[in-house]
């Protein structure tokens, strides 16, 4: 784990609260790194839930110190701390990821980060409405479709026919360009 998390862990009963702090800091820092990786191209459905997630668990991030931030008793604390520690241990994974560029993966990682950062925030602030992944992904699922449905209606939900047509139509032409290629060598 992280040294810097494990004096954290030695120090905190001086500022329980530190969590908190910890965990905005660590999830502001790897959507800033998912979004750099994803700027060069239109972001997919996925990747811009995986945004949306991370925006909504941020937003409105409290103070560590506000009144609406509520001290933890030992239970609760244990948990925060088990966030911390599976937050941490997804990191390693995201930076290999990003060195990989593997955009898929690092949006899976980037979820799970968020995850452990909103149960956090969960401990910490209860009364903060934060919604799930599964809700941001149905509503930006839906708002890329409508997107997609007015470049090209067709391509939203293609029936099996238009699916088969569309293979066909891409072995012919790979076959024809396998032709072309053939008749020139």
């Amino acid at each position: 784990m992280n040294e810097k998390i494990e004096e954290l862990f030695q120090r905190e009963h001086d500022n329980p609260r530190i969590w908190l702090r910890v965990a905005s800091e660590r999830l502001s820092l790897l959507r800033y790194v998912f979004l750099v990786q994803i700027e060069d191209g239109i972001p997919d459905a996925d990747q811009r839930s995986c945004l949306e997630y991370a925006d909504a668990v941020l937003i409105g991030w409290p103070d560590e110190h506000a009144d609406d931030v509520h001290d933890l008793d030992q239970d609760q604390l244990n948990q925060v701390r088990h966030d911390i520690t599976v937050m941490e241990e997804r990191v390693p994974v995201f930076r290999k990821q990003e060195q990989e560029g593997r955009i898929a993966d690092l949006s899976d990682s980037l979820v799970a980060i968020t995850g452990c950062v909103a149960q956090v925030r969960r401990a910490y602030q209860p009364g903060f409405p934060l919604p799930t992944y599964s809700e941001i992904r149905r509503v930006v699922q839906e708002e890329w479709n409508a997107d997609m449905e007015r470049i090209d209606p067709d391509r939203v939900n293609p029936s099996a026919e238009q699916m088969r047509q569309e293979a066909e139509s891409e072995n012919e032409e790979n076959a024809s360009e396998a032709r072309r290629e053939g008749e020139q060598a």
